[in-house]
C-alpha cells in the first residue's frame, strides 16, 4: 500500500500539502483532484521521487514497479509501435541480451529465451498494435516516426507507451486531455482490466 503520514510539501512559499495522512490499498482506483496549482502533479513528481517531501513521510513498496506518461519526448525518430513497445524496458534489455549472447553458448541462450517467453516477447507487437488502434491510430501510421506526429497525438503514444510498461503503479495525469470519445472508451476498458494501482488526476 501507499502510506502518508505527516506529509508537507512546498514548492517555493506556497504550502501544498500539511500534515497530510493517507493509504491506498494495492488494486485501488484513486482520482485526484483539486485547482489548477494545488499540488496534483507535485504530488505524482512526490511519488515518482523527483522531489522530496519537506515534512513527514510517503512510503510505497519498494518491489512496486511505476508507470507515468512522458510529458517530454525526445526518441522522436523512433517508429511509433517501437516506442510503444520500448515501454517495457525489461522486455527491451532481454532482447538486447539475446542480441549480444553468443549462438553457441546455448545455455545462456535458453534462459533467455524462458525470460522472453515469460515477458510476452512475442505478442508484443500485436499488443502494441491493440494499443495503438484504440487510440485512434491508423495501421499506415503505426511504423511512422514518432516525430511525424503532433504534439496531442504523441501524447497519445506516450500514453500507449506507459499502457505497455508492466506495473503496479500507474500514474496518469489528465489522461483524456488528447483523447476522442472512441479513445476515451479504450481506456476506461483497459482500466477495468489492469491488475495494479492507479491514480488519475482528473482535469
Amino acid at each position: 500500500m501507499i502510506r502518508a503520514t505527516n506529509l508537507g510539501l512546498r514548492r517555493g512559499v506556497k504550502v501544498l500539502l500539511q500534515d497530510t495522512n493517507f493509504v491506498i490499498n494495492p488494486k485501488e482506483r484513486v482520482g485526484i483532484v483539486g485547482r489548477n496549482g494545488a499540488g496534483k502533479t507535485s504530488l505524482f513528481a512526490l511519488i515518482q521521487q523527483y522531489i522530496d517531501a519537506d515534512s513527514g513521510s510517503l512510503d510505497i513498496p519498494s518491489s512496486w514497479r511505476l508507470a507515468s506518461v512522458e510529458q517530454e519526448i525526445t526518441d522522436r525518430d523512433r517508429p511509433a509501435r517501437e516506442f510503444v513497445i520500448d515501454g517495457d524496458t525489461q522486455l527491451r534489455q532481454l532482447q538486447h541480451e539475446r542480441t549480444l549472447t553468443d549462438d553457441e553458448n546455448g545455455e545462456q541462450i535458453a534462459v533467455l529465451e524462458s525470460a522472453l517467453i515469460e515477458a510476452d516477447a512475442w505478442t508484443a507487437p500485436s499488443r502494441a498494435e491493440q494499443l495503438l488502434a484504440g487510440l485512434g491510430f491508423k495501421p499506415d501510421q503505426w511504423m511512422l516516426p514518432v516525430g511525424q506526429f503532433s504534439g496531442g497525438w504523441q501524447m497519445r503514444l506516450a500514453l500507449a507507451r506507459a499502457l505497455m510498461a508492466p506495473s503496479d503503479l500507474l500514474l496518469l495525469d489528465e489522461p483524456t486531455n488528447h483523447l476522442h470519445l472512441d479513445a476515451m472508451l479504450t481506456l476506461e476498458r483497459w482500466l477495468q482490466t489492469y491488475p495494479g494501482t492507479v491514480l488519475i488526476i482528473s482535469p
